[in-house]
């Protein structure tokens, strides 16, 4: 299990990116979750992600577990702070 913390940069509305980001978290077999304010989601779950209230310059958790976990974690924080568009 890898898990990491990072900074959000990702300028707009973040709820018009779930779909990405959720597609991107999809494309990997580990578990992916992400935690925000004591609350820990699904990254695979539209209706997860749609329920943490992020706003850019917030601080996520990233945790994965997996076969994958190193490429999953890279790519979600990549997501996250806006290396991905």
């Amino acid at each position: 299990m890898v898990s990491e913390t990072v900074k959000i940069n990702i300028p707009g509305e973040i709820e018009r990116k779930a779909a990405l980001l959720v597609q991107t978290a999809s494309s990997f077999d580990s578990r992916i979750h992400i935690s925000y304010l004591n609350k820990s989601i699904n990254a695979k779950s539209i209706m997860g992600v749609m329920t943490l209230p992020l706003s850019d310059g917030d601080e996520v958790t990233i945790t994965a577990e997996g076969a994958d976990e190193n490429k999953a974690m890279k790519e979600m924080a990549e997501f996250f702070t806006g290396a991905i568009d």
